[in-house]
């Protein structure tokens, strides 16, 4: 059960990260002749970072060897 509150909490601060960086990016970087599709208003890239974020974290950034399967490390592996 730890395990899967850890993995939780590193989504939600992986959709938080992204969801700032999407923000700053449309700040300082975004379009600034409101003609751009994702970057004229704050809600696309924001949530575009989030979700990114999310994915990113949660598809196994955060994991160590420990919790990868024995086939995924290699180390078990029989020849």
């Amino acid at each position: 059960m730890q395990n899967k509150t850890k993995h939780r909490v590193l989504q939600i601060s992986g959709a938080l990260l992204g969801a700032t960086g999407g923000f700053l990016y449309y700040k300082f970087i975004g379009c600034t002749s409101g003609t751009c599709p994702l970057t004229s208003e704050p809600l696309f890239p924001t949530a575009w970072g989030a979700l990114f974020g999310w994915l990113l974290f949660g598809l196994g950034l955060g994991k160590t060897g420990r919790d990868r399967t024995p086939a995924a490390r290699n180390d078990t592996l029989e020849t």
